[in-house]
This record gives C-alpha cells, sequence and structure tokens, in this order.
C-alpha cells in the first residue's frame, strides 16, 4: 500500500510540473521572424589560442583597412599613435602618420584654440566635430567607437568578421525600410550601416590579394588588438609566472615538511607532578597519629 502511495506522490509531482512548464511556455511573448538573428559561425583565430600571438602583418593591413575605409565614419578615441610603435609600425612610420592629421589644440596666448600636426602621444581623431554632426551625417544614426567594439559584441571577432561579410539581400516578405541595410547577423537584420568592403576598393601594398574576407579578416584582428594592446606582454608574464611556481611551490613544500614535520609529529601528554619526598613523609606522619595506616 506504501508503494502505491509513493507512485502517486511521484505522478502527481510530474503532472503538475508539466502543468506549470506548460503554462510558462503559453504565457510568453511569441517571438516574430524579424527578432531572430543568425549567430556568426566560430572562426579560427591564432591570438585566441593559450600561447596565441597577433599577426603582426594582418595588423599592419588591418590598420589600412581602418585608415582607408573605417575611419571616414568610426572613431577610435582611445588609441594613441604611440602604442602602434614596435608592433605593426616604426617609430618614423608612426609619426608620419600622425603628422597627417591635424590636431586641434591650445587655447594659446591670445587664448584661442588652433591646428597642429599630430604628434605620438595624440589619440587617433573623430570624424565628426560632435555627436549631432555623426547622427545628422549617417541618416540619425550614431557610428559606434572601434577601441572596445570587439569585446563589447557577443561573439567578439567572430560577430564582425560575420558583419562585414554578411551583407545580402532580404529574404521575401521582409519589410526593409529606406536608409538600412540587410544583414542578417546584426539583431533585427536592419543596420543603417552600408556594406564597406568590396572586391578591390584598394590593394593591399604587400601584395596580399584584397578579397572581402581578407579584409574582414585583418580589420577584425586590428580592431581586437585595439581593445586589448598588452595581451601578449600578460601572456609573456603568464609564462614566467608558471615558471616560477613550479620551482618555487616544489621547494616551499619540502621546506614546510622539512622544518614542521617533527612539530607537527610531536606528542605532547600531560603529567601530574609526584609530590616531595618531605610533603609525602609529612602526609604519612599526619595519618598515623589520626590512626589511619598507611597505604
Amino acid at each position: 500500500m506504501a508503494s502505491w502511495r509513493k507512485v502517486a506522490s511521484a505522478l502527481l509531482g510530474a503532472t503538475g510540473v508539466g502543468a506549470g512548464a506548460a503554462v510558462y511556455n503559453f504565457e510568453k511573448p511569441t517571438v516574430s521572424a524579424g527578432e531572430l538573428i543568425l549567430h556568426p559561425p566560430k572562426q579560427q583565430w591564432h591570438h585566441r589560442k593559450p600561447l596565441g600571438s597577433f599577426d603582426v602583418q594582418s595588423l599592419r593591413r588591418g590598420y589600412l583597412v581602418y585608415k582607408n575605409v573605417c575611419k571616414a565614419c568610426h572613431s577610435m578615441e582611445y588609441l594613441a599613435y604611440r602604442e602602434t610603435v614596435g608592433v605593426f609600425l616604426t617609430e618614423e612610420e608612426a609619426k608620419a602618420e600622425a603628422a597627417d592629421v591635424m590636431i586641434i589644440d591650445g587655447p594659446d596666448e591670445t587664448g584661442e584654440m588652433f591646428e597642429r600636426p599630430g604628434k605620438l602621444s595624440d589619440k587617433f581623431p573623430n570624424p565628426y566635430a560632435n555627436e549631432e554632426q555623426a547622427k545628422f551625417a549617417n541618416n540619425g544614426a550614431l557610428p559606434p567607437d572601434l577601441s572596445y567594439i570587439v569585446p563589447a559584441r557577443h561573439g567578439n571577432e567572430d560577430y564582425i568578421f560575420s558583419l562585414l561579410t554578411g551583407y545580402c539581400e532580404p529574404p521575401a516578405g521582409y519589410d526593409l525600410k529606406d536608409g538600412l541595410h540587410y544583414n542578417p547577423y546584426f539583431p533585427g537584420g536592419a543596420i543603417g550601416m552600408a556594406q564597406a568592403l568590396y572586391p578591390g576598393v584598394f590593394e593591399y601594398p604587400d601584395g596580399t590579394p584584397a578579397s572581402v574576407s581578407q579584409m574582414a579578416k585583418d580589420v577584425t584582428m586590428f580592431l581586437s588588438w585595439v581593445s586589448q594592446p598588452d595581451m601578449e606582454n600578460r601572456n609573456e608574464m603568464g609564462i614566467k609566472f608558471l615558471i616560477i611556481m613550479a620551482i618555487t611551490i616544489p621547494v616551499s613544500y619540502w621546506l614546510k615538511r622539512h622544518k614542521w614535520a617533527p612539530v607537527k609529529n610531536q606528542k605532547i601528554e600531560f603529567r601530574q607532578p609526584k609530590p616531595s619526598t618531605r610533603d609525602q613523609a609529612s602526609v604519612n606522619t599526619l595519618r598515623f597519629r589520626r590512626g589511619v595506616p598507611k597505604n
């Protein structure tokens, strides 16, 4: 009888859980086709491996893509020209790149702002004077800053690469408003940024074919480096730390065992001290006078 009660209780509990799940699913809001997004496929990025590093040539090509294509609309206000020195540009090249832009500085002794050629300590300039000007030039859409665009997007490098190479015609029945472009990897599908990479938009100086996928790969790697320019230094420090710990931990463990093993294995026992001979004689005399026999 008890077993039947257990079976009935289990069935009743399972029925209650199933009914609750059904009610929860029925009350969830419906999802339209326009809200679905295509998840970017997984790509192989060498710098994402545990001991990986950036491809210097790819960084150099990616900088050229940003300079010739992306820089017209997107800012990179958290990167200075000096950070490119020794990575993919020499000091002379970085100074020349900085001198090609005019930086608003000041005020001078008269209180006026003035323009001067850029220096290594300057940040990459913003293509627009303010956000309102940027929105006006892009049909009301504000182009995001690209300094940390890779870690700020779900999918990281895979998302950026897929977004740059995923422009296509909208499916049948999709209502695409004027001024927007269809990209299945963008949430909602409608994106204000037009396709920026086309075959032959410019040529690489090193002779690498400037295909859409190649340019997207290079600029994605460049943007990934911009968001974490100290990644290789962190990896190097991590390797040194592991080597030091591999030597220090066994030595520390041996010293601990060598110094503390005798102390930890020592037995401490409390024994009540015996009375002295004089005290014992006094007790025996007292017992004899009282007529108490000796033990």
